[in-house]
């Protein structure tokens, strides 16, 4: 009998553990992202790359036993992320404000489906972070004259919904220039080639095309005046079933930020490798300075410009209408901060402004042997140039900042101006020539002003 009872109780023992074993939940996690987005990446490449999710993922209680199948899916912008989601094979979505506002309005569009607007990424308050771009030769230098020309963008991108202001903003309607659709890699192709007048583009599409040295910018975002952001999308269905998991991809995202904080030239180049994007188009966004500040909080003037950017598209394309009180949420990002023991309200008050932030800030060489070396004035920065010249030494690039908006710019690319015996540095030519017919001064290239300190110059 004992040995009967025995055995009962270890046959039932077996039922209930297999048993155990067969509710043990699956839970499948689909993330689309962008790398070749750097708005992006502190919810995506740099999460996947470093496991971040995982570590975050919950363990306990009604997770006890689950199994997390994660995955992530690359899109070159963020329109295709959208009709991933509305299919049901992506959960999480990373993408620009634009296209998170068509997202928002295409799912509340339908009778049942939603999305949560749960997280930012990062943001440029100036707007900075799109921008046209024509080929180098291009006697083009301003919008005006795209009037009549061909120009390129990734329709439903951040750029695209960035171009429709300008043109707005330019009294430049649709009939007057040939709008053609092309993803960022063809577009700045293109524009290498000579094959298309001009080309919008979302981060970093400008700046690779300067680096290399095919494009040039004739109009920056931060020219709208309304700041430049990214974020997260989850499903709703997903969010109520697993809050938790939604959670866990905020502390992921919040520490994808402090890991490039803590090391921006380890972060750009392990960055370099994951995307193939040179580190030194990535060191102008993640640098000290940089184009990007990289901030998960939700702030009302993000909402603000949210709002805004839904009424340039209504005006232009009639998309549908998007409630933003439903569509926004705080709750996930407070408890994940909670969790994590910072300081949600602080974060979010925090806004950084290039113009005061950068103020001073010095300008930069990137030695390919020593690495960076930096410079209080123009002056010195110049002379350095210089002698690093004379030397023949290999250098990586250089960086600079806009007197106006306060951008950083690669030195190459900016409009010296040289008056008396000071200098300043644009990111628009027609500041340049403003600033140096009230000064007295002229534009010069980067390699007139570098010779004013030469030996023989």
């Amino acid at each position: 009998m004992k040995l009967k009872n025995l055995s009962i109780t270890i046959v039932a023992a077996g039922l209930i553990a297999a048993s155990n074993v067969a509710l043990a939940e699956k839970i499948k996690i689909a993330i689309g992202h962008q790398s070749m987005c750097t708005d992006t990446y502190t919810a995506g490449i740099i999460v996947k790359e470093l496991g971040l999710l995982e570590k975050y993922l919950p363990k306990e209680g009604k997770y006890a036993d689950a199994e997390y199948v994660v995955s992530w899916a690359d899109y070159s912008s963020g329109g295709p992320i959208t009709n991933q989601m509305m299919a049901n094979k992506l959960n999480f979505g990373v993408m620009g404000d634009y296209p998170l506002i068509v997202n928002g309005a295409k799912f509340q569009e339908t009778e049942s489906l939603r999305t949560l607007y749960v997280a930012g990424t990062g943001y440029n308050m100036k707007g900075s972070g799109n921008a046209i771009v024509v080929p180098v030769a291009s006697d083009i230098y301003s919008i005006d004259e795209l009037k009549g020309k061909e120009v390129s963008t990734p329709v439903g991108s951040a750029a695209w919904g960035m171009l429709l202001k300008a043109m707005q903003d330019n009294k430049i309607a649709s009939a007057d220039y040939t709008l053609k659709n092309q993803s960022p890699a063809v577009g700045a192709a293109n524009i290498a080639a000579g094959k298309i007048d001009a080309h919008s583009d979302f981060c970093p599409w400008s700046e690779i095309m300067e680096y290399r040295g095919t494009g040039r910018k004739i109009y920056d975002g931060s020219e709208t005046g309304v700041p430049y952001l990214h974020g997260v999308v989850v499903r709703e269905d997903f969010a109520s079933q697993y809050p938790e998991v939604v959670e866990a991809f905020i502390k992921a995202v919040h520490e994808a930020g402090e890991w490039v904080r803590k090391d921006p030239m380890q972060a750009v180049s392990m960055l370099e490798g994951w995307t193939g994007v040179e580190k030194e188009v990535l060191y102008l966004y993640f640098s000290k300075g940089g184009h990007l500040t990289l901030d998960p909080t939700i702030k009302q003037p993000w909402v603000d410009a949210l709002k805004f950017n839904h009424g340039v598209l209504v005006d232009e394309k009639s998309i549908p209408p998007l409630n933003f009180e439903e569509w926004i949420t705080e709750d996930f990002l407070k408890t994940a901060y909670s969790e994590l023991g910072v300081d949600y309200a602080a974060d979010q008050a925090m806004m950084v402004d290039p113009v005061i932030a950068n103020n001073d800030l010095p300008m930069e060489i990137w030695h390919a042997r020593d690495g960076v070396s930096t410079y209080d004035s123009p002056a010195a920065f110049l002379k350095a140039m210089a002698e690093m010249r004379s030397t023949g030494a290999k250098l990586n690039s250089t960086y600079v900042y806009d007197i106006e908006t306060g951008l950083k710019l690669f030195g190459k690319t900016a409009f010296w101006v040289k008056a008396g015996d000071s200098f300043a540095t644009f990111m628009r030519k027609g500041e340049a020539e403003v600033f140096a017919s009230t000064n007295s001064g002229s534009v010069v290239s980067f390699d007139e002003a570098i010779a004013t300190f030469t030996t023989d110059g």
